[in-house]
């Protein structure tokens, strides 16, 4: 037997897949892969016309120093005795917007296939064989496609790599100098605050000192009495205006002795008086 198909891609792409079991495999249409065996054994269903065959087998495809790739299988019916055996030689050239896959050889079958018109064999496997062709193709321009999308990043990943390489880190003696910590300051008393002047201190006005800013010795002696004197009467003077206290009402009831005191002692006066006068009568 005899076909060729057209295929869209390059020949070197074309090649690079048919040296791959695992592509290949992907390729076969309605191949399912036994586990645990090689990616290109396991069960093929062919419809041959309305009749279907379902297949178990092992295709290998083995490179050639001229070039090309050797196809050779052997299957068995899953229902039934008969059986399949091909060796093919496929072979890929260059054409205009692509290349093409020539397939070469022969095919022997036995068994149900023996069976079924002629004609409707030799369209089935004309049929897988382009679908073949087809899909070996597609699988190579998504490999060809993702392989130049990871091409930038692996470019961009060495380019950052050699600019680190080419980066050198600071030694010890090039780092920076710490900062000098801040000298702690020094905690003055409360009491020892120095207050500011007041507005209305008659010394407030008293010229100061150009060469340090401190007032006189005199004027600062008579600002602290002032201050001081004034924090005394402050602390001791009793609050005025609207905050003073106002004092408790007294209630001043007269007893019993103080109202009959004054009578009592006129009356005492009077009989002194008395007395006194009829003394002097009897002498």
């Amino acid at each position: 037997m005899e076909h060729e198909v057209f295929v869209p891609v390059v020949a070197r792409w074309l090649r690079e897949a048919l040296a791959d079991p695992a592509q290949v495999a992907r390729a076969v249409p309605g191949l399912q892969q036994d586990a645990g065996a090689g990616p290109l054994t396991g069960r093929l269903k062919m419809r041959v016309g309305s009749h279907s065959v379902t297949y178990r087998g092992t295709v290998r495809v083995t490179p050639q120093d001229d070039g090309s790739y050797t196809a050779e299988g052997d299957a068995t019916e899953t229902r039934g005795t008969g059986s399949v055996k091909l060796a093919l030689t496929l072979r890929v050239e260059d054409a205009d917007g692509g290349c093409r896959l020539a397939f070469e050889g022969t095919a022997s079958a036995d068994g149900r296939l023996t069976e079924l018109p002629a004609e409707q064999v030799a369209s089935a496997a004309t049929r897988l064989l382009n679908r073949f062709a087809e899909n070996l193709a597609a699988g190579t321009e998504a490999e060809e496609a993702e392989a130049e999308e990871a091409e930038p990043l692996v470019t961009q990943e060495f380019e950052a790599k050699a600019t680190n390489d080419f980066e050198t880190t600071p030694d010890a003696d090039d780092a920076p100098a710490p900062a000098p910590a801040a000298e702690p300051t020094e905690h003055i008393p409360v009491h020892d605050t120095e207050v500011p002047p007041s507005s209305l201190d008659p010394l407030a006005e008293a010229p100061q000192d150009t060469a340090e800013g401190t007032p006189p010795a005199e004027a600062a002696h008579a600002r602290r009495t002032m201050i001081g004197r004034s924090a005394e009467e402050v602390d001791h003077a009793p609050p005025r205006g609207r905050y003073a206290p106002v004092p408790a009402p007294q209630t001043v009831s007269a007893g019993s002795p103080l109202r009959w005191a004054a009578p009592a002692a006129a009356l005492v006066v009077a009989s002194a008086i008395v007395v006194g006068r009829l003394l002097r009568r009897r002498h």
